[in-house]
């Protein structure tokens, strides 16, 4: 809003349709929520048990400047144990999520005017993250018919002189791709050849079903330009702990630091402890967590498979379905509202995502399997669903 006391940056509206779903989550009582990605699992209780133990017991202070030293370690050994990557701590800082290590990045890399790619659709924050760094966002656009995997030949078209860093995000919210290890391969090929930094929001590293996930940073001389953002967030479920992770070369990773000594200083110190205490657990807890959403991902999918006017690509990852309905003839937010106001399922439209998620809208498959049915339920009973549009 335009306001004398408000700083110019924002007189115009940069809400999105994500951001403005809190307004309709209390709208009805038999709402079931499809929206956010927040998953509905607590977290594990023996991670709450100890975290707070370790509370009790005076972890209670601030802790190194970049983050717990024995989580840090925990991180450097889960690497080098998963992938034979080897970490350095010197190359590690714990986050205040996913998001503030996003910020810490782009603000650590970015002079003013430099430009970051990003593949659409796309992340909501994204572009106002790379803003918020006087950073330009520039558009990469994927298709449906190339299972929204990047095109090298697109990509390549887009590098100017200013062009700073890719961001890749994979598996991907909000379309479920998982990028292959040729795509992966290209774009390495891509930003060694230009000398580009590679952003790689690993947010979903454990919901990946068709193949394990690969870490770009792993890829051969991908170690020096490869940022990685990890979190604890989903791959745990522990949204409200708020603790996430980069690595990066140390001087990188320095300058973070610097940075964050004028914004958040360290990360919450008992988060810190809990997100210990689950990659040590991580073989018992993740699991069965993984199973159950694969379980609801692929029944959201032979749902969505038989009703008129919505189509979806075969699940490959996250916790999300982004289903095409350009068969209703109406817009992203229309579908979103009608399925909102007469099934009371609430949905993202597409455009949440960027201009080339319209035609689209996103679920979020963080409800139970009863849940899940009795939302299709509704749904299919919608007109546009249950016949032809002609």
């Amino acid at each position: 809003m335009k306001h004398r006391f408000i700083s110019k940056r924002y007189w115009n509206d940069i809400s999105t349709p994500m951001g403005k779903i809190g307004n309709f989550i209390r709208k009805y009582d038999n709402l079931i929520n499809l929206s956010l990605g927040d998953p509905d699992l607590t977290t594990d209780e023996r991670i709450i048990n100890l975290a707070f133990e370790d509370a009790k017991n005076g972890h209670t202070h601030y802790t190194d400047f970049l983050g717990d030293i024995e989580l840090r370690e925990e991180i450097c050994k889960y690497y080098k144990n998963t992938y034979s990557y080897y970490v350095k701590l010197e190359e590690c800082m714990i986050t205040t999520s996913g998001c503030h290590g996003m910020w810490l990045v782009l603000e650590s890399i970015l002079d003013d005017g430099d430009e970051v790619i990003i593949h659409e659709p796309y992340f909501t924050p994204y572009p106002q993250q790379i803003k918020l760094a006087r950073g330009k966002p520039v558009i990469l656009e994927t298709y449906e018919e190339d299972e929204f995997q990047v095109d090298t030949q697109r990509l390549k078209g887009l590098i100017t002189n200013r062009t700073k860093a890719i961001i890749i995000n994979t598996p991907n919210n909000p379309t479920g791709t998982c990028f292959s290890r040729k795509t992966l391969e290209a774009i390495a090929k891509v930003a060694i050849q230009n000398d580009l930094i590679i952003i790689a929001d690993d947010i979903y590293t454990s919901f990946s079903y068709a193949e394990p996930f690969i870490p770009i940073t792993t890829l051969e001389g991908m170690k020096e330009r490869t940022i990685t953002i990890g979190s604890f967030s989903k791959d745990y479920c522990m949204t409200g702990w708020r603790i996430g992770y980069v690595l990066a070369p140390s001087f990188i990773i320095k300058t973070m630091k610097d940075v964050n000594e004028n914004n958040v200083f360290t990360a919450p110190s008992i988060s810190q402890r809990a997100a210990l205490h689950a990659l040590r657990l991580k073989d018992e807890i993740q699991p069965p967590m993984v199973e159950e959403y694969k379980k609801r991902i692929f029944y959201a999918y032979e749902r969505i498979n038989m009703i008129a006017n919505m189509s979806i690509l075969p699940p490959r990852g996250s916790l999300y379905l982004f289903i095409n309905i350009k068969e209703t003839g109406l817009s992203s937010m229309e579908v979103a509202d009608r399925i909102l106001h007469e099934a009371h399922v609430l949905v993202l439209p597409g455009n949440a995502f960027g201009a080339f998620g319209e035609g689209y809208i996103r679920i979020a498959v963080t409800v139970g399997l009863e849940q899940l049915k009795e939302a299709f339920d509704r749904i299919e009973n919608i007109d546009i669903f249950n016949k032809k549009i002609y």
